[in-house]
């Protein structure tokens, strides 16, 4: 599973980072999402889904 965040949507919120802060980051030069793994380990899938229904501009959405 890949993560894929829309740069031209995100506002910063964080609400990725406190759902999933293994996969997740704010950029400190924009303040935007950033992702911190490549491919998403099966443990940490559920976090995943939890940062994508909790984005409020739905920028983030999961991939195979």
């Amino acid at each position: 599973m890949r993560i894929a965040v829309d740069l031209t949507k995100c506002q910063g919120y964080a609400n990725c980072v406190m759902e999933a802060p293994e996969l997740f980051d704010l950029d400190d030069e924009t303040s935007k999402a950033t992702v911190l793994v490549d491919d998403v380990p099966k443990r940490s899938a559920d976090e995943a889904r939890q940062a994508v229904a909790s984005c409020p501009v739905h920028a983030i959405t999961l991939g195979e």
